[in-house]
């Protein structure tokens, strides 16, 4: 049966802003270097202050956001479900979010006052990013914000492990797991970040619950997430905890299990700019690619050569021209 969507996204709302610095400043800054901080809003006005380095384009962004775009560009039909309050930031969120062809919540309800969350990408020469995050509103989210008849029309659950910082969030979180369960959608869930898997380690099993259809993540969250220390013992243990498991492996690719299979996937040598939003797109190609009926290693080969192109430009969306490659590259599948 067709479902009138492909992915339902559920994250947090945030407006990104890419900023170029040097590791020398975030030290000095006390910005720790590569993963996401929470911050409150005083200290990330303070540290926009604070950085020197070009500022980029502002974008609707966060990392399930990133995700539901990337699958939505590609063909994918999709519904974000997010919050953002009735400023200037959360007015360009939605209109960014509605411009890109996602359906969501937003349009249809009255937007609370408040402050809408904002990121701060900080972007080294060696193509790192390192996010200071001030959630703002968006940490409030809860079950409201879910659209369940959208939900039950949807082939995939998609939400994003920094859900797992905020109390309201998490429990939106594992009720959305568990409709999405009792009505025949699967589900996705992504790790998120090495700091999600430190602090929010209860959040995230309470998420992943019984298991996932698919779970992503990269090398470093899976290492922890299973108390591994290499990439085989990694494997073994997250496959019980999803039927599909996909670790991003930067310049390496990806390797992707299923049950007592190992799929390697090649990446693609380029030189890379900015590394922000590389795995959300990855996780985006791969649920376009598989909800197209390709099977998981297609999926893979899409979805490195799609985050690949990424990386050569700044921010978190391709141009029009990497876009339109990848769209040739997905036909050749």
């Amino acid at each position: 049966m067709n479902k009138q969507y492909q992915v339902y996204g559920i994250g947090n709302a945030l407006v990104d802003f890419e900023i170029e610095t040097t590791p020398d400043e975030l030290a000095a800054l006390n910005v720790e270097k590569g993963v996401m901080t929470l911050i409150d809003g005083e200290r990330q006005q303070a540290l926009l202050n604070a950085f020197h380095g070009k500022h980029h384009s502002r974008a609707c962004g966060g990392s399930a956001a990133n995700t539901i775009i990337g699958a939505q560009s590609l063909g994918a039909k999709c519904f974000y479900s997010c919050k953002v309050a009735n400023d200037e930031t959360g007015h360009f969120y939605r209109d960014d979010l509605l411009r890109h062809g996602v359906e969501t919540n937003l349009a249809d309800e009255a937007l609370e006052e408040g402050e809408t969350g904002k990121c701060l990408v900080l972007i080294t020469d060696d193509a790192d990013r390192t996010m200071n995050t001030f959630l703002g509103i968006t940490g409030e989210i809860n079950s409201r914000q879910v659209n369940q008849s959208a939900l039950a029309a949807s082939e995939y659950l998609y939400i994003e492990g920094y859900l797992s910082s905020s109390p309201t969030a998490l429990q939106a979180a594992v009720e959305a797991m568990a409709f999405a369960r009792k009505n025949q959608v699967k589900t996705a869930f992504s790790l998120s970040d090495p700091n999600m898997v430190k602090f929010c380690r209860e959040g995230l099993i309470a998420i992943i619950g019984e298991g996932v259809d698919l779970l992503f993540c990269n090398y470093d969250e899976a290492t922890l997430y299973s108390e591994s220390d290499n990439l085989e013992d990694a494997a073994r243990k997250l496959s019980k905890l999803a039927k599909v498991v996909v670790i991003t492996l930067g310049a390496d690719g990806a390797l992707i299990v299923y049950g007592d299979e190992q799929i390697k996937v090649a990446g693609h040598p380029v030189k890379a700019l900015d590394t922000n939003g590389a795995g959300d797109l990855f996780a985006g190609s791969f649920l376009y690619a598989i909800s197209q009926g390709h099977d998981l290693s297609k999926a893979g080969q899409l979805a490195s050569f799609a985050s690949a192109q990424l990386v050569t430009q700044f921010g978190p969306r391709l141009t029009d021209d990497k876009l339109q490659q990848v769209r040739e590259f997905a036909k050749q599948l």
